[in-house]
């Protein structure tokens, strides 16, 4: 056990601390720039997430601020920014309604040791192999929630308690539409159209900031000059601590831990799936690889320490580290900068933000939501398969009606009943008698292109893995077979690898074969089938000189046997 300990291979390398080895002054001005933008840009997302996800607007501020600075610190990206994302908002908001803000922070306290483990034990790369579908479905789903989430905000309906069940909610929202505010109204579409129509005549202010200060403007002096207070500003629901917090400790239990380890594991889940999403997107562009398992270990620590300070779940955010990549970022010391832009916001200008109309940060999340929505992407899947229609609708309606802790559960576990049946169906066992077409293979031994097989032998090839789906199949198979040879050769070239249901299968199918006075031999046996059948002591039973590596081998073997049914010793024709 410690050899293995000693000989398990694990590099944890920051990509800070390979950037700083060749780091000019030339670079330090262009991580200077893009964190300058790169932090203005988060601003008005980092007030909204929070303020969507059930905390208090500065919550979000502090999780960009402190989050991106440990992922900048810590990651296997160059240019991956760190911070609270839209994709947390409903897992959080439900957190907290179920929970309450305690419950939350050790929920990400929680995800922070998953992802931690998740990294130190190389499952970077695994977290890739998650079905497309079901991203695209649960990001639709959570993309269609927050823009539920919004109503109320961008109509300004007079509703105390908004139920957290999407088809409630909207009942709530056609039962008060007579509260409706037009002015809230008008200042969030007009929030919208700002944010729709900026980049075309900018791509160096962000559309959410322009809104929020010009709307912020028209409505503080709205207020003050009609004495109208429809408009609710960020200021009537909440009290803004312009401070960062000191550090609580986390009370957490074995009551705790069994009640959020649910919630914990799918923001674990979540945050390794879009951090590393947006860190390969962000290679695809600079032409650079990340470290994944790095990058898991930098969010997990992120993730550790945020709660401790009252923040929400941190993750990469796509659209600023696509910010930072267009505005010159090069290194992590951009990501460092952007959390110090936001930390001198909140001490300076935090006070102001009392006075954001929730219409206008409403319009914002509608943005983010549509953005995240990818429409487009789930209407040409509903074209692919039905098995990733399934996977993809399955998760798009229990994200939007259940929870994602469920979507991501029954949606993987889904594709991972479609995927095998998949497999059972591309796999096959057929029986070839008289003759095999050795034609089409590359690996041919005998200049005969056709094998003729002795009478009374009969040969079985199992096409795709041995493994519970195809072992049923297996033995379906043999039980349909009338005739009783002297020889079975089961054929396995094209089996990988097999499990030990296959391998139970194999040995009762032995077993049956014995009693009938039949014979079996195995060939084309590879390296990892073969350690399965010396462990489980197989090879012992059936005996080692009937396994042969090749099909002409294991014939030869055959003939052998028909001709003399007693003898059993070693031919000496080549084996495995």
């Amino acid at each position: 056990m410690i050899n293995r300990i000693r000989n398990y291979n694990f590099a944890f390398k920051p990509t800070l601390l390979t950037s700083m080895k060749s780091y000019t002054r030339e670079k330090f001005m262009k991580d200077l720039m893009a964190g300058i933008i790169v932090g203005i840009v988060a601003l008005p997302l980092a007030i909204a997430f929070g303020i969507a996800s059930g905390v208090s607007p500065e919550k979000g501020l502090i999780t960009a601020i402190i989050g991106g600075v440990i992922v900048s610190l810590l990651g296997g990206s160059t240019v991956q920014i760190g911070g609270p994302t839209g994709a947390f908002i409903i897992i959080v908001y439900g957190i907290v309604q179920n929970y309450g803000v305690e419950g939350l922070a050790i929920a990400t306290f929680l995800a922070g040791v998953l992802l931690l483990l998740m990294g130190f034990f190389k499952l970077g790369s695994v977290i890739k192999f998650i079905p497309y579908p079901i991203i695209v479905g649960f990001t639709s789903g959570i993309a269609l929630t927050i823009f539920s989430t919004q109503i109320k905000d961008l109509l300004g309906l007079q509703i105390e308690n908004v139920p957290a069940n999407f088809i409630s909610k909207w009942g709530a929202y056609v039962t008060n539409i007579n509260s409706i505010s037009f002015t809230s109204l008008i200042v969030g579409l007009a929030s919208i159209v700002i944010i729709v129509y900026t980049p075309r005549l900018t791509n160096k202010i962000p559309g959410s900031l322009i809104a929020i200060v010009l709307m912020t403007l028209l409505v503080y002096l709205y207020r003050r000059f009609t004495g109208d207070t429809s408009i609710e500003t960020i200021g009537d629901r909440f009290t803004i601590e312009v401070s960062l917090p000191q550090p609580t400790g986390l009370s957490i239990t074995f009551t705790t831990i069994t009640e959020l380890i649910s919630p914990a594991f799918t923001i674990a889940v979540l945050g390794a799936i879009e951090s590393l999403l947006s860190a390969a997107v962000a290679d695809g562009v600079t032409g650079k690889r990340h470290d994944s398992n790095t990058e898991l270990i930098a969010q997990g620590a992120a993730n550790i320490v945020v709660p401790l300070f009252g923040g929400i779940p941190v993750t990469g955010a796509i659209a600023r580290t696509m910010t930072n990549i267009k505005n010159g970022g090069q290194t992590p010391v951009a990501g460092i900068i952007h959390a110090v832009v936001l930390l001198l916001i909140l001490l300076f200008l935090g006070p102001l933000t009392i006075h954001i109309p929730m219409a206008c940060l409403a319009g914002v999340l509608i943005i983010v939501a549509y953005n995240m929505s990818e429409w487009r992407t789930f209407r040409a899947l509903l074209k692919n398969p039905k098995s990733d229609v399934a996977v993809l609708l399955t998760t798009f309606l229990l994200t939007v009606f259940f929870d994602l802790t469920v979507a991501i559960e029954l949606g993987l576990l889904l594709a991972m009943f479609l995927f095998m049946r998949r497999v059972i169906e591309t796999s096959s066992v057929s029986v070839l008698r008289d003759t095999v077409d050795l034609s089409h293979e590359s690996d041919v031994h005998d200049k005969d292109e056709v094998l003729i097989l002795p009478e009374r032998v009969e040969v079985y090839e199992i096409d795709g893995p041995f493994f519970f789906g195809i072992a049923s199949k297996f033995d379906e198979s043999m039980r349909q077979m009338r005739d009783k040879p002297k020889v079975r050769i089961i054929r396995m070239r094209k089996v990988p690898f097999m499990d030990s249901t296959g391998l139970h299968n194999l040995q009762s199918f032995f077993r049956m074969s014995k009693k009938e006075g039949i014979q079996i031999v195995l060939s084309g046996v590879n390296d990892n089938v073969h350690n399965v059948l010396d462990k489980s002591g197989f090879s012992d039973k059936i005996g080692h000189e009937n396994i042969y590596s090749h099909i002409s081998f294991a014939v030869e073997r055959a003939e052998e046997l028909v001709q003399s049914p007693s003898k059993s010793a070693d031919t000496g024709a080549p084996q495995t």
